[in-house]
């Protein structure tokens, strides 16, 4: 109920925004004979500008926006104003930073810098390159094996624990099996006290980089990440001796002795730096990525059966690494889930020196605001972008071919996500699981609310009407 009551009011103050009259006008005026454009836009709200636009209604917010101002605007959002990319050709120029203009620590110190200040996506140019050689060895195939045997027990388990019924919180489960996950196989800690604690804390932690008011105010949500953080720094500093001495398989243990071909290592800061970065970027993301794909087959009962007969055929209960490549159909619907409801929706940069984005004029110092969830619901590239139509990823019609950038819910350029083929086999590895115990359904009338957390997050925890199988798999998982 509080949270349905905060969400209307978010929603009418946002509405508030599209009435107020908000003089377009220029960012900045560009050098005289640059013959490059200024770059227009308008502020919104005072002091708020569209900040509640980016919880409540960012999609249509940003049809708008690119309606009246194109690739390239300008807006304000928590008091700061943002140049605000959409579109792949303008998404393609940050990311690719040919000229090393852009820079990810600045965009993101703002936001998320004292919550998860030098994780590996909040580094810049050789240093970035530099931590994303060692960390690459905790990504490899052999690796990636180990981490998917790991977590399979905990899958099953959390999956046997779930209480079928028609008003199912699909997202808050998920949301704790994935807790849970990254405790056994990130951490490499055992369920209990110890892992609530740390749940508790990582939780906080992400959720202070959304405060509405950035401030260190006692009770108040930015408070709560930084002592989140605190907490985080303290366990994972008290864990490093015995990890370096150890032959753990987790990846906090694969951290610690990383070396990179030319012999490089992390310090014991860098690793707890990286696994509370770590966390949180293999956590939510792949959470939301679950629960809307859960949301989309409820929405959609012959896709769901297709995956299903699919994972039926396959003849096993649990996948096996080589079987990621041997389920088309849950790759097709995998992959449109993550252009409809791309799970890291926003990303930051900040201009170092003045630059350019498709001839608009952009000042040292602008934040940039990179819209890549919204930018694959634009119908300019994307027909029917509101659809659910995994069919528009198959060989015969591959829309995402209409440019590089089209489809990019993993980023690009050196920041391209660094575990998107983990987050791939989890999400692969869970659903599959899923398919072979559950049946489910939502209301037909029922359209999800979103929020913003990592990008767009179930607000009322997905409520679906899941059921249970009366045939399951029984053949073990090293059948053939």
């Amino acid at each position: 109920m509080y949270r349905s009551i905060v969400r209307r009011i978010q929603q009418r103050a946002a509405d508030l925004a599209d009435l107020y009259p908000s003089r377009t006008h220029a960012l900045a005026e560009p050098p005289a004979g640059s013959d490059l454009l200024p770059v227009l836009g308008h502020s919104g709200l005072p002091l708020i500008g569209q900040s509640l636009r980016v919880y409540t209604g960012v999609i249509g917010w940003s049809r708008k926006t690119f309606d009246k101002y194109g690739e390239v605007s300008w807006t304000e959002v928590f008091g700061r104003r943002a140049v605000y990319v959409l579109g792949p050709a303008a998404l393609e120029t940050v990311w690719a930073n040919k000229d090393k203009a852009f820079s990810s620590e600045k965009g993101w110190e703002f936001w998320i810098g004292p919550f998860f200040r030098r994780g590996i996506m909040l580094l810049d140019f050789e240093e970035h390159l530099h931590h994303r050689r060692i960390m690459q060895q905790a990504f490899t195939r052999p690796r990636l094996i180990n981490y998917l045997e790991l977590m399979q027990p905990g899958i099953e388990r959390d999956l046997a624990s779930w209480q079928p019924g028609t008003e199912f919180r699909l997202y808050d489960h998920v949301k704790q099996m994935l807790l849970n996950l990254a405790t056994e196989v990130f951490v490499g800690a055992e369920l209990g006290a110890e892992a609530e604690q740390l749940e508790r804390a990582f939780e906080a932690a992400v959720v202070g980089g959304q405060a509405l008011v950035r401030a260190d105010v006692p009770g108040g949500t930015w408070s709560r990440g930084l002592r989140g953080r605190r907490v985080l720094e303290e366990y994972f500093r008290a864990q490093l001796p015995a990890k370096r001495a150890g032959a753990g398989t987790d990846l906090f243990s694969v951290l610690c002795h990383a070396t990179s071909e030319d012999g490089e290592t992390f310090t014991d800061a860098d690793i707890v730096n990286h696994m509370i970065f770590a966390l949180m970027a293999a956590h939510d993301t792949t959470a939301v990525t679950i629960s809307m794909l859960t949301y989309l087959l409820g929405k959609n009962p012959h896709w769901q059966e297709r995956l299903r007969a699919e994972s039926l055929a396959l003849g096993k209960d649990s996948l096996e690494y080589d079987d990621l490549d041997r389920l088309p159909s849950l790759d097709l619907a995998f992959k449109e889930t993550l252009r409809m409801y791309a799970p890291a929706g926003m990303l930051m940069r900040q201009a170092l020196e003045d630059t350019e984005i498709l001839g608009h004029y952009i000042p040292a110092g602008t934040d940039i605001l990179i819209g890549a969830y919204p930018s694959m619901r634009l119908e300019r590239w994307w027909p029917r972008p509101d659809e659910f139509d995994p069919e528009r990823f198959a060989p015969e019609r591959r829309e995402d071919k209409v440019h590089r950038y089209a489809w990019s819910p993993f980023g690009g350029g050196a920041h391209k996500c660094i575990g998107l083929h983990f987050g791939g086999m989890t999400v692969k590895s869970i659903m599959h699981r899923l398919l072979l115990r559950y049946e489910w359904s939502v209301r037909s009338d029922y359209q999800v609310p979103l929020t913003w957390g990592t990008g767009p997050t179930p607000d009322d925890g997905l409520p679906i009407n899941l059921r249970p199988r009366s045939v399951r798999i029984s053949a073990p998982s090293s059948a053939a």
